[in-house]
């Protein structure tokens, strides 16, 4: 995935985490809020730490991963 769109999803992602966390921390749910702030980071940090999947395709028409 092109660096850009990289970083327009991590922005777009963080900020609705965010949102979620002050929804959340209006609402008075101490719990939840922690978990929708600690998995917003955890996706935007697995999107930039784990490869994307590339399959190339092979001479039989099988594809090889």
């Amino acid at each position: 995935m092109p660096i850009p769109i990289k970083l327009t999803l991590s922005v777009i992602v963080l900020l609705v985490a965010a949102a979620v966390y002050v929804y959340q921390d209006d609402l008075g749910m101490v719990g939840p809020k922690y978990a929708v702030a600690f998995l917003g980071a955890f996706m935007v940090a697995a999107m930039w730490v784990f490869p994307e999947v590339m399959r190339r395709e092979t001479g039989g028409g099988s594809r090889q991963t």
